[in-house]
């Protein structure tokens, strides 16, 4: 079953938590797809706070929804 994007805030920012409710991999997984540059960079907003821009994650969703709906209709 596939995580739902309505998890995450409308727009604005997402902490880890938020993230990982609707990508399917775990916190390890995330942090090497982000060093790889497989998954978007996130954003120090202060000292101890990092997060993720939503329309990014969303962004890549949708990419990656994109991208395997061409792969089934080949």
């Amino acid at each position: 079953m596939e995580k739902q994007t309505s998890e995450l805030p409308s727009e604005g920012y997402a902490r880890l938590p938020a993230v990982l409710a609707v990508v399917p991999w775990s916190r390890s997984t995330h942090w090497l797809k982000v060093k790889r540059g497989e998954f978007p960079a996130p954003v120090k907003l202060s000292v101890g706070v990092t997060a993720w821009r939503v329309s990014d994650v969303r962004n890549w969703i949708a990419k990656r929804d994109a991208t395997r709906d061409s792969a089934v209709a080949a």
